[in-house]
């Protein structure tokens, strides 16, 4: 293998390292979203939890905090 040879293969290699860097960009932004709504929904119902405790405490006649 000649060093133009070798320079050609270094220089595909690089290129196509890099379309696969910006694919895994791409898919690590897009989960990075789904996590953010994963947390706003997870504290959506929290609360939602934190208030029918508070309804089961007051119906049971415990005192609401």
């Amino acid at each position: 293998m000649t060093i133009d040879e070798r320079i050609e293969a270094l220089t595909m290699n690089l290129g196509l390292a890099s379309r696969d860097i910006q694919d895994l960009r791409a898919a690590v932004q897009e989960l990075a979203g789904l996590v953010r709504q994963d947390g706003e929904n997870i504290r959506a119902l929290a609360r939602i939890a934190e208030i029918h405790e508070r309804r089961i405490s007051s119906l049971e006649g415990d005192t609401p905090s």
